[in-house]
């Protein structure tokens, strides 16, 4: 109770926590809805592909003094339309032309960071976040791309559910369906910008899956795993930034755990899907059967 008191007064006096907090809910609601369409989608592989292929976006513009939010979009969207390409126009299969595309553009990244360590590009706040760290103009600009994503997410709500579940029907009544594939990339790349300085881009792929995932096991109807998702992930936050301030444990990785928790619960106590309940349910099957049997 010490802990809890010590943090909610440091939560009202600085700034900085405050800014971390609101910057850790943000990232979390909006990687939770976007996530339920990467999972539905089964796109989990080129979450991870567009959150790595970033980094050397984001270290060109810091070393060109650009907005790093730029040189991610930019990115970002080269990477996926690089991807396309090459799947579409060589034997190569979709997921390998992501393991290649994706590990070049982040092994650049890293490349281009050790050649230029005397400018001052902090390798590990932008690998793994430090949202401790987060200006006010680093919020502002997170609470600029949620509010881009999610306007996105509304407005081709339809279209991305209909493209998501029967995608044959979707192109069968004229949707453009690849441009809202391409579209679903450049949300892709705007959440990892705007979840750079919480976690960072090697751990922004387990914001968009885990509270997705965990929602996923819980509800059969879509808007519901939407808000289930975004509450997970902001929760997530709080609890991850509660727990990296007081013990000062890397913030991005404490976020991250205690999603995987939550996802943990939810697969072993999930009342459709947890594998207690089953096993539960298994066990009392048994029984009743062998009480019939014997009767």
């Amino acid at each position: 109770m010490d802990n809890l008191s010590f943090f909610f007064d440091a939560l009202f006096q600085y700034k900085f926590l405050q800014n971390a907090m609101m910057a850790g809910v943000l990232v979390g609601i909006i990687c939770g809805v976007v996530g339920c369409f990467i999972i539905l989608r089964g796109m989990a592989l080129m979450g991870d592909a567009i959150s790595h292929a970033v980094l050397p976006g984001v270290v060109i513009a810091y070393m060109i003094g650009a907005s790093f939010f730029i040189g991610a979009v930019i990115t970002g969207v080269l990477t996926a339309l690089a991807i396309g390409y090459v799947s579409q126009n060589s034997k190569i299969k979709h997921d390998s032309s992501i393991g290649i595309m994706f590990t070049a553009a982040f092994a650049l990244g890293v490349v281009l960071i050790t050649l230029n360590r005397g400018t001052g590009v902090d390798l590990w706040h932008i690998l793994f976040g430090n949202v401790l760290a987060v200006s006010t103009t680093d919020l502002w600009m997170t609470i600029g791309i949620g509010i881009v994503v999610l306007t996105l997410i509304f407005l081709f709500y339809k279209q991305l559910v209909l493209s998501t579940f029967d995608p044959i029907m979707a192109q069968a009544i004229g949707l453009p369906t690849k441009l809202i594939h391409y579209i679903l990339m450049l949300v892709l790349s705007l959440v990892t910008v705007a979840s750079l300085n919480s976690v960072g881009i090697i751990l922004v792929v387990a914001m968009l899956i885990t509270p997705g995932a965990t929602a996923y096991l819980l509800t059969d109807r879509l808007p519901v795993m939407m808000g289930l998702s975004a509450v997970f992930g902001s929760v997530s936050a709080i609890i991850g930034v509660y727990y990296s301030f007081i013990y000062d444990v890397a913030t991005g990785a404490s976020i991250v755990l205690v999603a995987s928790i939550f996802f943990i619960i939810a697969f072993l106590l999930s009342p459709k899907h947890g594998i207690i309940v089953r096993w539960g349910r298994a066990k009392m099957a048994d029984r009743n059967t062998n009480e019939n049997t014997s009767i």
